[in-house]
């Protein structure tokens, strides 16, 4: 069983989550937004939100009548309070919303996370507590969980929906309202332990999942049944453990993407706390054996930063897996529209990867698939498992938007792919691979995500047949409001 006190001991205290340094959410960061805001619609996706969303779409084509189901997505909605605006797009407090789809209509439902940190600071007015990118000190902060935004990941599971964030616990949802019910503590003497925005499901329908704070060098594994029910726990020593975000489970291994970042003394939030090492460190794949929960090995590959996995399987002595990998530091990235700058995405020279780690040699590979990208995603009945298909956003080459925009899958054996760009004036949202029921391939079925329309301020839904994606959407479900950006969903089929 593994230990609390042994866990955040080890870690850089509550600092580790930027919970130290002086109040630099700033009001000048504000003007410098707003001013943007005025001669750029584009960045309006980045502007904050108050209040609920509730609203029927107008649904344009046809939707599917075997499409039925809620796409629950999360995201930050919250970034200015009290004139002052955060310094990172990971800042931003959590607005949970959910896309009900049912006989040819579309139901959206939004609300934000009524988590203590959102609660205490809407009453105090102003920001209180420290983000991943913003130094505050105005309250004290006992807990992960006192700094839980709940913003990152929307994941239904066993009749109940969690708000999942990067260093604290999940945060129960009711599935229909969205109203918050709480902290989950999955198991007593787990209580506050990180759980991951990234969690995997297993074929018998539980979840492996993990935790990490920035400088306790050490990641906690769980393995939750279909009921919930915590049935494995470890603790893994990671040397130089920093911020991993994501990470993909095959049929015998856990893999984990370790960047070479350093972490700084604390006095500021984490995101400045993280030192990139590129020239000195590599990147590291951490594999883990699921039978043992131990590190089996430690694989270096260049070094590079990443986020978003796809998925992985074994093959022979072999473990195959996807990553979205970006040249240099890009924890940065993110924080540049909190004051009024678009991100340049082409300028990060990320692609899409298959890498390949020979446990009998112990040497990695890669073969590239795709180009600029992000938010790698497989149809759910192969996680774990041999896929053929990789669904990622892209950046068009000829954008001068320089913006997701987007939809591609990709054929991983013969690097086809089946794509359509959405055009000036969109930003696209995570999209993810719906199978039909019975699915026999893994195109058998739809491609749903979200996109942004910034020209008229509106928020659509959108739906492909996963068989041919470049021909464009089959429905698009507009609202007549936008709704703030989300990062991660799941959908759930009724």
């Amino acid at each position: 069983m593994p230990s609390r006190r042994q866990f955040f001991g080890r870690c850089a205290g509550l600092a580790a989550l930027g919970a130290s340094g002086q109040a630099l959410a700033d009001s000048a960061t504000y003007r410098s937004f707003h001013a943007a805001l005025e001669r750029d619609a584009r960045l309006g996706v980045y502007a904050d939100f108050a209040g609920e969303l509730s609203g029927e779409a107008t649904v344009l084509g046809r939707l599917p009548r075997d499409l039925s189901g809620v796409f629950y997505r999360n995201g930050p909605g919250r970034f200015e309070l009290g004139g002052e605006r955060y310094h990172h797009g990971f800042d931003g407090d959590g607005f949970a919303q959910r896309w009900a789809i049912a006989d040819g209509k579309v139901a959206h439902r939004g609300r934000f996370v009524a988590t203590h940190k959102f609660e205490q600071e809407s009453r105090a007015g102003r920001f209180l507590y420290s983000a991943f990118g913003t130094s505050i000190d105005r309250a004290p902060v006992r807990s992960n969980d006192v700094v839980n935004v709940a913003n990152t990941n929307l994941l239904p599971f066993n009749g109940a929906v969690y708000a999942l964030w990067e260093g604290g616990s999940a945060t129960e949802l009711d599935p229909e309202t969205l109203a918050t019910r709480g902290i989950k503590t999955w198991r007593p003497d787990l209580k506050a332990m990180p759980f991951s925005a990234h969690p995997k499901a297993d074929p018998d329908g539980g979840l492996w999942n993990f935790g990490n704070l920035p400088g306790a060098d050490q990641l906690i594994v769980y393995r939750l049944d279909a009921r919930g029910a915590v049935t494995r726990t470890a603790l893994l020593p990671v040397p130089h453990l920093n911020m991993v975000h994501d990470f993909v489970v095959s049929a015998r291994h856990l893999v984990f993407l370790v960047p070479p970042y350093a972490l700084d003394q604390p006095g500021k939030s984490l995101a400045e706390r993280l030192r990139w090492q590129g020239g000195e460190r590599p990147l590291r794949a951490v594999v883990v054996d699921k039978a043992t929960l131990t590190v089996r090995q430690v694989f270096e590959l260049p070094a590079r930063s990443v986020f978003h996995l796809g998925n992985a399987w074994d093959d022979g002595a072999c473990i195959r897996l996807d990553a979205v990998l970006h040249q240099g530091d890009i924890v940065p990235e993110p924080a540049l529209p909190m004051r009024g700058e678009m991100r340049p995405y082409q300028a990060q020279r990320s692609s899409a990867v298959q890498i390949t780690l020979d446990l009998a040699s112990g040497q990695a590979r890669e073969a590239r698939l795709f180009g600029v990208s992000e938010f790698p995603r497989v149809a759910p009945q192969v996680v774990a498992r041999r896929h053929r298909k990789l669904l990622v956003l892209g950046v068009s080459p000829a954008s001068a938007a320089q913006v997701l925009d987007s939809v591609n899958l990709v054929d991983t054996d013969s690097g086809q792919v089946d794509g359509y760009r959405f055009g000036p004036g969109w930003q696209v949202e995570e999209h993810v691979l719906v199978p039909r029921a019975g699915a026999g391939t893994e195109t058998d079925g739809y491609v749903v995500g979200v996109a942004q329309d910034t020209r008229r301020s509106q928020t659509v839904l959108t739906v492909f047949d996963a068989r041919n994606v470049k021909d464009g959407p089959v429905a698009l479900a507009r609202l007549g409001y936008r709704a703030p950006v989300c990062f991660h969903g799941n959908f759930l089929a009724t």
